[in-house]
């Protein structure tokens, strides 16, 4: 009985005090306001701030935390999502056996794709959720797996995507 006590007063002590030093994770989108001049299921992505918006009414949007092109390889401008891919596969533009990466851990694309017009961008998931925030990708625009999930689910073929610095 006095073993029992002694795992209950360590495992409070333990969820208890961990809860109140432990901060809560950030969410990694949010609501916010955004300016009216975007009609409603809009993408507009900032790779500034490093942040992608889903226009969701006149003036409101969905915010997400992002990866953007390095140096060199940002650009911005207007374009559409051309296509929707579930698990895509992926080819090392530097790689010339064009060797493929089929879906799974070791695919940079994640878990999903909005390949924009041309083909040549894409907004998609990551196998490495610590490159969000940075400069890191060759001019795709990156995003935590659960948020291209969420994004996937509301944009369509066609949606307008508008990407500023």
């Amino acid at each position: 009985m006095v073993r029992y006590f002694r795992f209950l007063t360590l495992f409070a002590a333990l969820f208890i005090g961990g809860a109140m030093l432990a901060p809560a994770p950030a969410e990694a989108r949010s609501q916010v306001n955004i300016s009216t001049q975007y009609a409603p299921g809009t993408i507009v992505v900032r790779t500034g701030q490093r942040r992608l918006y889903y226009v969701t009414a006149r003036g409101k949007a969905i915010s997400y935390r992002v990866g953007v092109g390095r140096a060199g390889r940002q650009w911005s401008g207007n374009n559409r999502v051309a296509r929707k891919v579930v698990n895509p596969a992926w080819i090392n533009p530097y790689d010339k056996k064009r060797k493929v990466v089929p879906p799974g851990p070791r695919n940079p694309l994640g878990v999903r794709a909005l390949v924009l017009a041309h083909g040549q961008y894409a907004i998609h998931g990551t196998n490495n959720p610590g490159s969000i925030g940075g400069a890191v990708s060759l001019g795709c625009i990156r995003m935590y797996n659960k948020d291209v999930l969420d994004l996937y689910g509301r944009a369509r073929i066609g949606t307008k995507v508008i990407v500023t610095r």
